[in-house]
Formats: C-alpha cells, structure tokens, sequence
C-alpha cells in the first residue's frame, strides 16, 4: 500500500494539521510531515473526520435490487463520507437467519466502498410473533449485535421483553421502530393543524411517544440495551431524557430530515416528503436540534430508504415511505448543527462516527485521528455551497426531498483502511 498526506486539514474542526497514512494506519499526525514517497492530498481549510458510520441503512438486497443493491448503496455510502454502515433486516427474504445475513457481510467485503454490518431481524419475517434465531446470527461470520424489525414495531411487550434478555448475554442491542399499530391505522402524516388542514390521516406522536415509554421501562428491568430508532417528537426527546436520568441504559438516533423538514411540505402533496415516522411540526424539529446538541439523542443516523421511481412518482396515498440519505447526511447536519452553532466538529464526530460505532459494536472504526489508528477517514469542503442534483447521485434511487436546495459542504475523500474510496468528490 502506498503512503498518502493529507496536509493541512482541520482535524475535527481543529488547528491545521498534516495526517500520514501508511498502508491501512495512521502513521503520524502533526506538523510538517515528512511527504517523501507520499502521494499528497492539499487539504488547506478543510476538516478532516474520522469515516461516517451510519446504524441505520437500507440496502434492499436481497430481494428489492431495483431500489438499491449493497454494491451501489455502499458507492453512495462512500460518496457520503461513510466507511460503515448497518444494513436493516427488512429484505426479502428478510435477514433472520444467518445464511442471509452472511450473504449481506460478503456482498459488503466483495465490493469494498465501506464495510458493511448487518443487523438482524428481532422477529421471524418480522411478522412479530417468533424471536428469530439471534444466537445463531450473532455466533455466524457476519457478528450481528444490533437486531431490529425496522419497518415494522415489535409491539408485542412479551416478545420484546424476551428478545432484550436474549441479546443481553452477548451485549447486543435491540433496535426499536417505535410505532404503536393501532394508532396509525390509515395514518399519511403527522397527525395536526397541517393533516386536520389537507384532510390525510393522522400520525399522532403518542404512537411513537408509548413506545419508547414501555420499551425504556423494559430495558430498565431487563438490565439490557434498547436504541431508538428516528426519534422524532419533542415528547420522545422528554422520554429518553427521563430515561437516561434513571441510568437506563438507552441510546436514540435522529435522521437528516427530521432535523430539516417539516409537516409544512406535505401540503405539497410531494410524495418524496412521505417517510416513517412522518415529518413532525417546527417545535419538533426544534427540539430533536437542541436533544442532538446536550446528549439526549446519542446520534445521526439516515434511514436511507431508496424506492424507485414507480413507487414514489404516484398520488400521496399508494406512495412507498422513505427518502435517500447518504450522501446528503452531512450536508444537512452541517446546515442545522454546525452553522447554526449548536455542535462543532468535534462533536459531530461523536454524533456521526464515534458513538454508532460504539453503540454497534464496529470494530475498527469510529476511532480517534491519531497515529496506530485505523486510516477510516473523510475529508470535507465545508466551504462549498451547492444545490442537490440527484441525477449525480451514486444510489441507485432518486428520492430526495432536497432536489434544488442549496446545502452546504461536500466529501471530497473518504479513505477506509487507507484505500480511497472517493477522491476530489469523484468514486474510485
């Protein structure tokens, strides 16, 4: 492997410094490096992080490679500055065994953008009735240690409860969808002035709110680990902040758009602003910003859903949920955290890379910029100012909801392991 500086940059938003990387290790870190047989990255102004992890991605393969395969959403991954990502259990056939959460590892490691980790599924064809095998899919090549019916809640308390005792015994975490069924029967939206107004269905947030309740209460008398997933209403924030309060051992993520968007933009009747849990009101948003600035909320994580053209270029009501969000993430979060001064860069290295790896147990990555480290790093113009153009993404799907708006910053390098992976914003 060759050797590479990265001279100059900003790490974590810090004093200038020159970053040397030798085969897959950070070999130095520090001032005028020596740059002898190195291949030299001019990194004047820009901050470099430690590589992207995100907990919470879908893939689609198996089973829905026309929205997404791991070899393009893994592209999109690098094109975001990720070096690892969690692939959710909700393929078909649905990743409930370990034959096909190893098939999803190997796809990962043959294609190479960035390392990819299943998670599990917590039920059988997440139909919510059986624990699927988890001992067997954590002991398989892929580790699983985060298991989730995302997609779906597991909304049965007794087999969340046993499925928190279960995973318990190796350290694994239970990732929650927390959505209350029987209160978003026929729901389009967030349920408000603004669904009231267009006369859609209603989402009311207690139908996430009690479930976090139940499950935080659970974890707490289990003596295990639950982490929620797209937390999304100033009630949830109140709930996890209780929780941890009491030293529950709780984490919660937020994503891009629930710190952006609001139910404002359904009066568009765009079914690219249609996503589970739906877009929430400004005091939500609000909220979620000032929840990720304190530690409430332990991170950012994308819930990249790609759907293809057919299933979101139709009427409200029979649109798919979801949005694309790799390789917008960081943009958004510089938008909303970084220039509105709520986190700096320091900070959104925890949010965005040390603490998902932590909570997912990815060994390797996550870890400080500093010498005998692994070189899982991206480098990012956050000077730049540009408007989304989908047509340009590496995802295999098209549905944003930030085609046209100026957002700031853009990954021009991600390495992973010392391999490039993306150079001067262009894919290797």
């Amino acid at each position: 492997m060759s050797k590479i500086l990265i001279r100059g940059a900003k790490v974590l938003g810090g004093e200038p410094q020159d970053v040397l990387i030798d085969g897959e290790t950070i070999a130095a870190v520090g001032e005028d490096l020596n740059a002898e047989g190195a291949e030299v990255v001019e990194a004047a102004g820009r901050v470099l992080l430690p590589g992207l992890v995100d907990l919470h991605t879908h893939l689609r393969e198996p089973g829905r490679e026309d929205s997404e395969t791991v070899l393009t959403g893994t592209r999109a991954a690098a094109s975001g500055g990720y070096t690892a990502v969690f692939a959710m259990a909700n393929t078909f056939p649905v990743a409930d065994t370990a034959g096909v959460v190893e098939q999803v590892w190997r796809l990962g490691r043959e294609h190479g953008y960035c390392d990819v980790q299943p998670i599990g599924a917590v039920t059988v064809g997440l139909e919510g009735r059986k624990l699927a095998e988890l001992g067997a899919m954590h002991e398989s090549a892929a580790g699983v240690t985060v298991f989730s019916d995302d997609g779906k809640c597991v909304d049965d308390a007794v087999i969340m409860r046993r499925a928190l005792e279960y995973v318990k015994a190796f350290g694994g975490v239970v990732a929650q969808h927390a959505q209350e069924p029987r209160l978003t029967e026929g729901a389009q939206m967030n349920e408000g002035v603004v669904s009231a107004e267009l006369g859609l269905g209603g989402w009311p947030a207690v139908a996430e709110e009690s479930i976090i309740a139940r499950d935080v209460l659970l974890a707490e008398h289990v003596g295990s680990r639950v982490h929620i997933c797209h937390l999304s209403t100033a009630g949830s924030v109140e709930i996890v902040r209780w929780a941890k309060s009491r030293g529950i051992d709780v984490t919660a993520e937020v994503t891009p758009h629930h710190l952006l968007l609001t139910d404002e933009m359904v009066r568009t009747y765009n079914p690219v602003y249609k996503v589970n849990p739906p877009l929430r009101t400004e005091r939500d948003v609000l909220a979620l910003r000032e929840a990720l600035a304190d530690g409430t909320i332990d991170i950012v994580a994308t819930d990249h859903a790609p759907h293809p053209h057919e299933d979101k270029d139709c009427e409200w009501a029979a649109a798919a949920m979801g949005m694309v969000g790799l390789e917008t993430a960081l943009s958004v979060v510089q938008d909303t955290m970084v220039d509105t001064g709520l986190l700096t860069w320091a900070e959104v290295a925890d949010r965005m890379s040390f603490a998902p790896a932590r909570i997912g147990r990815a060994n390797g990555h996550g870890r400080p910029v500093s010498a005998g480290e692994p070189a899982n790093l991206t480098l990012v113009d956050t000077a730049y100012r540009g408007s989304v153009d989908p047509a340009g993404f590496a995802s295999r799907s098209r549905n944003t909801p930030y085609e046209g708006r100026e957002l700031p910053g853009r990954v021009t390098h991600t390495w992973l392991r010392g391999k490039a992976t993306l150079v001067d914003g262009k894919l290797t």
